[in-house]
């Protein structure tokens, strides 16, 4: 009876491992997509906004109707805090599975319909509050994906290389803003300016649609992480599941009471994280083609091979955090972005192919050794019950801040200063921000979330 006992139980455990491997695997593959739609259509916004401009605000002022389609941009992130606390304490209530099936319908469905839009010369001013009610919807459903997808994919990740399994998502993050780039360049290297204008813009908004309903088939496939269903079974075993349903388990109430000192030091460290982001992989284009007069077809292909070199730097660096810790990587990136970005801002101005090329390459090493590391540190510093809630508003707020507005911020500050370099020293006092904010900080890099 022992020696049948002994090979099934070895198979029943082997069957066990390949089932949770399988589950693994699709919740990398949910959060992967998931996230690539939300940065795929951030950066099509980026990175057509020239063309966005002519067809929503044609005015005679070039500088203003690029202020105005940032603007948008920017408003679409004021509905993001408020969406992060939506979908965090839904996801803490109901869990990680149900937030996110939902969020992604929202927030493919909106990017979809701004490829409907019609324009600005067929409905007037209609075609202003249309564009922006449908970024705000947008905004609103993707506040919970980020944060969402990492906690979900974390949550599931062993101890020892939880760094790594988490920076699949700012790694799709750059992956969809390189497929954004690469669809931008060649479409810009192809069609002419009738064409663009006409529909070409909206090409990769349509694209949302059939890529969200993929997304929610394999969601609805997913099983909520061990972590959660442990802390839901205690909850059940101390309370009944009927109490904590109906409402004596309320995330925010538990956040904001108990964990106020670990939100306000995440949000500062997410700030670096919302400039740089946006600053260097979104941003920087314009400015290389409409401040330093690069040719646009040059500076795309340059965002394009930096973006795939961020994609290998990302997993490099949540591989380095495993090893030295989330806080001393974080501190590292504080440090190099208060160095350097001066300095870089006055290369790129000699609008050389070559030294370009190297200084955004240097900045996205810095960008990925916060970047790489950010979301394994936001998924260590909150207990299970209030982990989404606290990822996503922390991250979110940092990003309707300065996230957001960061295009908005650059262009109207070399407007305002008359110096190309203006928004280096802008990042700079942000760098120092974050900084202070990760001195402040704990290591939970080798705990088990368990027992956070």
């Amino acid at each position: 009876m022992t020696t049948a006992t002994i090979p099934s139980a070895r198979l029943m455990h082997s069957t066990t491992e390949t089932e949770e491997q399988r589950m693994v695997g699709k919740v990398a593959l949910s959060s992967f997509l998931g996230n690539f739609i939300e940065w795929f259509d951030y950066a099509s916004y980026s990175y057509f906004a020239t063309t966005i401009a002519l067809v929503f605000f044609p005015t005679g002022d070039h500088t203003v109707a690029m202020l105005q389609t940032f603007g948008v941009f920017a408003l679409s992130f004021v509905l993001r805090p408020i969406g992060a606390l939506f979908w965090g304490s839904y996801g803490d209530k109901r869990g990680r599975k149900a937030a996110l099936a939902h969020s992604i319908m929202f927030m493919s469905g909106a990017s979809f319909l701004i490829g409907c839009l019609p324009s600005y010369s067929v409905i007037g001013v209609g075609a202003h509050i249309l564009l922006l009610l449908l970024r705000m919807v947008q905004g609103f459903s993707a506040s919970g994906e980020y944060a969402g997808a990492a906690t979900f994919l974390g949550e599931y990740a062993p101890t020892s290389r939880r760094g790594i399994y988490c920076s699949l998502i700012p790694a799709s993050t750059a992956i969809g803003l390189l497929a954004g780039s690469t669809l931008a360049t060649l479409m810009t290297a192809h069609l002419g300016t009738h064409a663009m204008v006409g529909w070409g813009w909206r090409v990769p908004f349509l694209l949302a649609g059939p890529l969200g309903l993929i997304v929610l088939y394999i969601r609805t496939k997913l099983s909520d992480s061990p972590v959660y269903q442990s802390m839901t079974d205690a909850l059940d075993a101390k309370s009944g599941a009927a109490a904590a349903k109906s409402g004596m388990f309320a995330p925010l109430a538990e956040l904001f009471r108990d964990h106020a000192k670990a939100l306000v030091i995440s949000f500062g460290a997410c700030v670096l994280n919302a400039v740089g982001f946006y600053t260097v992989l979104t941003y920087l284009p314009t400015y290389l083609s409409d401040t330093v007069g690069m040719d646009a077809t040059k500076s795309g292909t340059i965002t394009t091979i930096c973006l795939v070199a961020y994609v290998f730097m990302v997993f490099g660096m949540g591989h380095i955090s495993d090893m030295f810790g989330r806080k001393k990587v974080l501190i590292g990136a504080c440090v190099a972005f208060i160095a350097l970005t001066v300095p870089a801002f006055l290369i790129l101005n000699t609008s050389g192919f070559l030294p370009v090329l190297i200084v955004e390459l240097a900045m996205c090493a810095t960008l990925t050794a916060n970047d790489g590391t950010l979301s394994s540190y936001l998924t260590e510093t909150f207990p299970t019950s209030v982990r989404f809630t606290g990822f996503a508003f922390s991250f979110n707020l940092a990003n309707a801040i300065f996230g957001g507005t960061a295009s908005f911020v650059a262009t109207g500050l070399i407007a305002l200063t008359g110096s190309s370099i203006a928004p280096a020293w802008y990042m700079v006092g942000v760098a120092a921000i974050a900084l202070v904010a990760m001195i402040l900080s704990h290591e939970n890099t080798d705990k088990d979330l368990n027992h956070i």
